[in-house]
């Protein structure tokens, strides 16, 4: 069915994490740049901290929940079809300064 990354990202910049307009561009630009579909991207602020959106995909979707005070982040790629799923972690995870991180990989 496809491929599905979990990935844990830890000792990120807070300040990106917390920044809403950035995940949001942060989401579309991966999955762009891994020649994906974007249909939509929807995000929201928590207060004090903290976003959580997601990319509404034609192959499926990229979430990414954020914990600006703990510099961390959880991240799910899934893609049905021939794309790079591993590329959209790679630009998520390197744009978010993460000195720590950890991946699974399940294939539906």
């Amino acid at each position: 069915m496809g491929d599905h990354y979990l990935l844990n990202l830890y000792q990120c910049d807070p300040e990106k994490l917390d920044d809403e307009k950035f995940i949001k561009n942060l989401l579309h630009d991966s999955a762009y740049c891994a020649e994906m579909t974007v249909l939509q991207v929807v995000t929201h602020k928590f207060y004090p901290q903290g976003v959580t959106g997601i990319a509404l995909l034609a192959e499926s979707h990229i979430s990414i929940h954020t914990w600006p005070e703990e510099c961390k982040a959880a991240v799910d790629v899934y893609t049905c079809g021939i794309k790079d799923s591993k590329l959209a972690c790679d630009i998520i995870r390197v744009q978010l300064d993460a000195k720590q991180f950890d991946m699974e990989y399940i294939k539906r």
